[in-house]
């Protein structure tokens, strides 16, 4: 039953993601969440966010921010990092990924999502058969819905990692 919201990588940090090595194998495509994935909740895009998205076009990938924020958070953040986005995505539902795909011209079997949160970021991709990496929130710092989220992902992720081999 929880498996569904299993990740298929859990990772310290999207900055740690072995990217050449994902289009080597044929992604083409990356999904990212914003907040406490690239940056702490609410800050702007910082210099590690703008050139890791730099380098991934470099790299040939199409770089999409999925975020259920309003248009005014992320356009600003897609401002300082000149990729695509989708503001008010309605994560977990499937219409915000597959929108994302369409726009960078990938498909579930071309692309990767990068998120902080399984029951939001990494259940919506899941669900389409997106390849998911879950990161470590950057920040503690929370809105009140999120903490309480946060609860059950420590139960999900518990034993996740206990199948894994890998809870400490």
């Amino acid at each position: 039953m929880l498996k569904g919201f299993y990740p298929d990588y859990d990772v310290e940090s999207a900055y740690d993601i072995d990217y050449e090595s994902l289009y080597e194998k044929g992604y083409r495509g990356i999904i990212f969440d914003i907040d406490n994935t690239l940056v702490p909740h609410g800050a702007p895009a910082d210099e590690r966010a703008v050139t890791l998205v730099e380098k991934l076009k470099k790299t040939g990938y199409k770089v999409m921010l999925l975020s259920n924020n309003k248009e005014p958070r992320v356009k600003s953040f897609n401002d300082a990092v000149k990729a695509q986005y989708i503001f008010k995505a309605g994560k977990p539902g499937s219409a915000g990924y597959e929108k994302a795909m369409e726009q960078m011209g990938t498909d579930v079997q071309t692309t990767v999502f990068v998120g902080d949160q399984l029951f939001t970021d990494v259940w919506g991709a899941k669900k389409l058969g997106i390849v998911t990496y879950l990161v470590k929130p950057i920040h503690p710092k929370e809105e009140i819905q999120i903490v309480l989220k946060r609860f059950f992902e420590k139960i999900v992720l518990y034993f996740y990692r206990k199948q894994k081999g890998t809870e400490k």
